[in-house]
């Protein structure tokens, strides 16, 4: 059996199956990159409810493994060289998955590289730009009388809805015909845009053809239906 022991999280969400990946997370987009990912691969893990409306994130025991206070983050008791590996970062997870499992990531070089791009993409731009406009659309930001940062969210937001757009002509998926970490890191964002945050109209999404083909496609997947509603949020 894996001594977890020296991960101070375990005290706080204790493993039941300390041989299995534990996942610390919460249904959001980013969140579901990684059970997505890992009800993909088939890897067993243990999934743990982080709570971020009770700021479940930023007690010491959670931060001991995240510093940076954000979900999702894992350990891996079976890491490299067989000793146990704690990760925060969903790309860098997706990444870690990836390597592990040996799908979802060309072997091939330039391939890979190529995926690995589009992972950074969501990072760097999908994932924070939608969040802002997500605040300023349907959370607090709302109430803001200055629609200018709004505005501002949803112009890059249907820009970058545009950059996925041209990407997706004459492909199923954003590597082609096949299905990669890009696409799990992507997949979310998109459907959360649209549907939870509502801003659809916002960046005009009922004119994009091929966006809205690619997600119907993801949220075709029995492994993406599974991994969004992982953790379990409470009743």
């Amino acid at each position: 059996m894996s001594d977890l022991s020296a991960f101070a999280i375990t005290q706080r969400w204790p493993a039941q199956h300390p041989d299995r990946l534990q996942l610390y997370s919460l249904p959001t987009p980013n969140g579901v990159k990684v059970s997505i990912m890992l009800e993909e691969t088939g890897i067993p893990y243990e999934p743990h409810l982080i709570d971020i409306g009770k700021n479940e994130t930023w007690i010491p025991e959670y931060l001991a493994l995240n510093p940076n206070g954000k979900i999702p983050a894992i350990i891996d008791p079976d890491g490299p060289g067989g000793k146990p590996l704690g990760l925060f970062e969903s790309g860098a997870i997706l990444v870690y998955l990836a390597d592990k499992a040996g799908k979802f990531l060309p072997t091939d070089p330039a391939r890979r590289y190529e995926t690995l791009q589009w992972v950074f993409f969501q990072m760097a731009a999908i994932g924070p730009m939608f969040g802002q406009l997500g605040f300023f659309h349907k959370f607090a930001g709302r109430e803001y009388e200055d629609k200018r940062p709004r505005d501002r969210y949803a112009n890059e937001s249907k820009r970058l809805l545009g950059v996925l757009e041209t990407r997706l002509a004459g492909r199923d998926w954003l590597m082609g015909d096949e299905y990669t970490i890009a696409d799990i890191a992507t997949l979310g964002w998109v459907r959360n845009l649209v549907g939870f945050y509502g801003a659809g109209e916002l960046v005009e999404y009922d004119k994009l053809k091929l966006v809205p083909k690619w997600l119907e496609r993801g949220l075709a997947r029995p492994a993406v239906q599974r991994g969004l509603e992982i953790p379990k949020r409470p009743g």
